[in-house]
């Protein structure tokens, strides 16, 4: 597993421990840190801290693309994988869109449903297309 994956995980760990613990994303990422179980690897931070300044962003293109299903109703993996790579299809230039949706269609096939990956790979799709 290469080193941004790995980060790619923590990030989707933190993201997703702040919803169940109903705190924000970024408060978790400062008390991991400040308990020394923060991420090893920068990019997890700029994943994390990226989602929480970009949140309102990413969960409106999340929504206007999917069909049927809102937000709350998604598997919280699936809504914090989406909201990871649509974060690195806005705003990392260096991600290409394919490796971004890749590597969130491989997370969601290892944590979350079997139907998972088709959804997220879907949802990312059009979302990619959508902003062209």
């Amino acid at each position: 597993m290469s080193a941004r994956s790995k980060a790619r995980k923590r990030a989707l760990d933190i993201l997703f421990a702040s919803e169940l613990r109903r705190e924000g994303a970024g408060v978790a990422l400062d008390r991991a840190i400040a308990d020394g179980e923060g991420p090893t690897n920068d990019y997890t931070t700029v994943l994390v801290r990226g989602v929480v300044e970009h949140q309102s962003e990413i969960d409106k293109l999340i929504s206007d693309a999917s069909v049927d299903w809102t937000l709350e109703r998604m598997p919280a993996v699936d809504r914090n994988v989406l909201r990871i790579g649509v974060f690195e299809v806005l705003h990392m230039d260096d991600v290409p869109n394919a490796v971004a949706v890749s590597e969130a269609v491989h997370l969601v096939q290892d944590l979350s449903t079997d139907e998972s990956p088709a959804f997220v790979n879907g949802l990312l799709g059009a979302i990619v297309r959508k902003l062209g």
